[in-house]
């Protein structure tokens, strides 16, 4: 216990915190005690909350250097790809290039299931803004794959992980990060000596998720809430914070419509508010039904709202839902019953595109939810297992525009170092993403970045905390 200002808190010595429970925290954890940093702690507001295990889509990818075929492919390649989607630095996305294999190895090492084939390549797919096939996956929870992984990992090394603790503020003296103010929400409050612990360290490692509350439609999990504002409170620089990702998601569940539930070209229902007046919107502004087939099909992976796609291509289709949504207040469905004005379904009226894609799969069937259960019967099967329950062959399913993921958080540089010495954002906190990111970068990110930044503090930043109790206790004193 240390008593600050009249109130008394228990206080935490370590050389490292890390914040955050998801697949970047973990990572991060667990690879300084790989790096021979073993005096590390993890807090979380609540261990089995957050995006890394709650969030998914219908093929959620992880991206990395191509491990397959005789496609050729190099660490500059790939970081030119990073770098040309815009807003994001050179050397990060040299980084994220070059440490991509061994990140993804060394999650295949731990257990995550990513496919191979019989000689032991890891085949792979293309994905958005992807020149390659660098994309894989292990199906729509690929990153609860990683995070309980990793997370058996940092149990195995004796990591320990104190829950029910959330950021009010960070501490620094003179610039430079020397312990957290954490809220015990498992106590209850006391005015005399509050709820308090106060972590005394070298390193923070923050772990904790973009700003997921900002927005009403969102596909951040409930309990994923991000604490950007301790870091930037605190002096953190802020970087590309406007730049997110946008695209169409079921409202409840909340969960991407991307992949297959596009690409079996489901029909979109409006109504009123009351479930009254429906009508198939979208054939009021594209009123060819081939053309409006082939670019609904084009939003499986072409799923994120981008402007370049806007004007004739398949992003018009949020911009529609949107203004029906948002500016005439109706409610959007996807109907996986009917085809397209309610049509035989005509695969010689699609653009060929879409139509060799369907051809290829064999998703030749009449109605949507017989090319879905063909396509992904596990696609259809998870709207039934999830809370609340929606079955796609007997009823509609609610979806709009949704926020999914900032591209933006605090700058970092290639060691995932903040302006803040001793600050360390991974993950979405950081804002390495860039704009137009390849689907599935942002896995590869987390954990490239949670690489970088316990090296470099195991190299670099293994002293005990500041033992200055005068200057810890004024600082402290200060955000109480």
């Amino acid at each position: 216990m240390r008593t600050i200002d009249g109130h008394s808190f228990e206080v935490l010595t370590t050389n490292t915190v890390v914040i955050g429970t998801g697949s970047a925290g973990f990572c991060a954890a667990t690879r300084l005690v790989e790096f021979g940093q073993d005096d590390v702690v993890i807090v979380t507001d609540k261990t089995n909350a957050g995006t890394s295990r709650n969030a998914g889509s219908d093929k959620q990818t992880y991206y990395k250097l191509t491990l397959a075929g005789a496609e050729p492919d190099s660490v500059r390649e790939m970081a030119n790809t990073l770098f040309s989607g815009g807003a994001m630095d050179g050397d990060n996305a040299l980084a994220e290039a070059a440490l991509s294999a061994r990140a993804f190895l060394h999650l295949c090492d731990i257990g995550v299931p990513f496919p191979r084939n019989e000689y032991g390549e890891f085949v792979g797919y293309k994905t958005d803004h992807d020149p390659r096939q660098r994309a894989t996956s292990v199906g729509p929870y690929t990153s609860r794959s990683m995070v309980e992984a990793l997370e058996r990992k940092a149990s195995e090394q004796g990591i320990p992980v104190i829950s029910e603790c959330r950021v009010l503020d960070l501490i620094t003296v003179g610039g430079e990060v020397v312990g957290v103010l954490l809220l015990r929400r498992d106590r209850d409050w006391d005015d005399v000596n509050p709820p308090l612990l106060l972590v005394r360290c070298t390193n923070v490692v923050y772990a904790t998720g973009g700003p997921a509350m900002l927005y009403a439609n969102s596909v951040f999990p409930h309990g994923q809430w991000g604490a950007s504002g301790a870091g930037y409170r605190a002096g953190a620089v802020g970087k590309n914070v406007t730049e997110w990702q946008f695209g169409l998601a079921s409202l409840r569940p909340r969960w991407n419509v991307s992949g297959s539930y596009m690409q079996v070209v489901p029909r979109f229902i409006s109504t009123e508010a009351d479930g009254s007046d429906p009508k198939e919107f979208l054939l009021d502004a594209i009123g060819d039904s081939g053309r409006l087939a082939s670019l609904v099909f084009l939003k499986g992976y072409q799923w994120p709202f981008d402007i370049r796609k806007a004007q004739d291509g398949s992003s018009v289709i949020d911009l529609l839902v949107y203004r029906e949504t948002q500016l005439r207040g109706r409610r959007v469905y996807l109907d996986f019953m009917h085809n397209i004005a309610d049509e035989p379904f005509a695969l010689e009226r699609l653009e060929p595109e879409a139509r060799d894609y369907l051809e290829r799969a064999g998703a030749v069937q009449n109605s949507p939810i017989e090319r879905l259960m063909h396509m992904n019967r596990p696609a259809y099967d998870f709207y039934l297992d999830k809370g609340p329950k929606v079955d796609l062959a007997t009823e509609m399913l609610e979806v709009d525009v949704c926020a999914q993921h900032n591209n933006g958080g605090f700058a970092v540089d290639s060691w995932w170092r903040s302006n803040l010495e001793g600050f360390f954002p991974v993950g979405e906190a950081a804002g390495s993403h860039g704009v137009y990111r390849p689907g599935g970068s942002a896995l590869n990110s987390g954990q490239v970045g949670a690489t970088r930044a316990a090296e470099y503090i195991a190299k670099r930043r293994s002293q005990m905390p500041l033992d200055d109790a005068a200057a810890f206790d004024a600082a402290a004193a200060a955000r109480i």
